[in-house]
Order: C-alpha cells, then sequence, then structure tokens
C-alpha cells in the first residue's frame, strides 16, 4: 500500500479497489449457492411461490429455477434439466460473463461492447422459453419437474 502525499493516509492500489466488485457478486453467488444446497427448495413453499404458477397455473420461465441451482450445486444434472433446463444452459454463459467481467475490471481494460442486439436475443429466448414450457406436449421436456 501506498501513502497519500498530503494527508499521509495509506491508499489502496487500484487493483484491489477495481476487484472489489466482482469480489462481492462471487461472494453473493457463492453465498445463495450454498444455502440452496443446504436448504433443499424441493420442500413446498420452503422459498415461497410462483405467483405465475400459483394465480395463472403457468409456469414461467423461472419456474424451477432453484430447485435446478440446488440440483447443480449437489451434482444433480439430471435433476437440474428437469428443473429447468434453461436455467441449466444459462449458469455456465453467467459464469463465464462474470469471469470476462473480473480479469477485465481488475485488470483495468475496457469491458468489450454487447452488440445491441444480445439484449434482445436474450428477450427473445427468454420468452420464447416460458411459452414452450406450457405447451402441453413439451411439458414432460421443457416444464418444471413436479414437486415430490
Amino acid at each position: 500500500m501506498g501513502t497519500d502525499h498530503l494527508t499521509g493516509e495509506r491508499s489502496v492500489p487500484a487493483v484491489v479497489r477495481r476487484a472489489v466488485a466482482p469480489a462481492a457478486v462471487a461472494a453473493a453467488a457463492v453465498t445463495a449457492v450454498t444455502v440452496l444446497a443446504v436448504r433443499s427448495p424441493y420442500t413446498p413453499f420452503s422459498y415461497g411461490f410462483c405467483p405465475s404458477l400459483l394465480v395463472l397455473g403457468v409456469a414461467c420461465p423461472g419456474c424451477g429455477g432453484l430447485r435446478a441451482t440446488h440440483d447443480l450445486a449437489t451434482g444433480d444434472l439430471g435433476g437440474a434439466w428437469g428443473a429447468n433446463p434453461l436455467w441449466v444452459l444459462a449458469v455456465p454463459l453467467l459464469a463465464a460473463a462474470w469471469a470476462v467481467w473480473a480479469v477485465r475490471r481488475t485488470t483495468g481494460r475496457p469491458l468489450p461492447v454487447v452488440p445491441r442486439a444480445v439484449p434482445w436475443a436474450v428477450l427473445a429466448v427468454v420468452v420464447a422459453f416460458g411459452v414452450l414450457r406450457n405447451v402441453p406436449a413439451l411439458v414432460p421436456y421443457l416444464g418444471p419437474a413436479p414437486l415430490p
């Protein structure tokens, strides 16, 4: 650590300051996954409920996400896929995006420019998944697995 010439206070190196946000996001994610690994969401209403499923009777794109995260954390890839296949596909992409952000932020390099079409493509995939997982013929493949 250096010392500020005017105040005599110790200054935090820039690399440490830049690493705080990625480290905080990682800590929050690890904490959430640990809670889900320890406290199973397979108990009905243990983490609340999905208003869409309870009120409208349709599975939203996020339905089964907690169970999928629990299953991924405990090594059950098949169970995770049955709970929410979109989330299973999204997790590695989110982890890679976090890694790129963390490295670039920590090293002080600029973030890559995300094409304007990417958020719209993500929205289209999420909406399509939300619709398709409620089509009766596709429910066994895309719908959230029923609670035991």
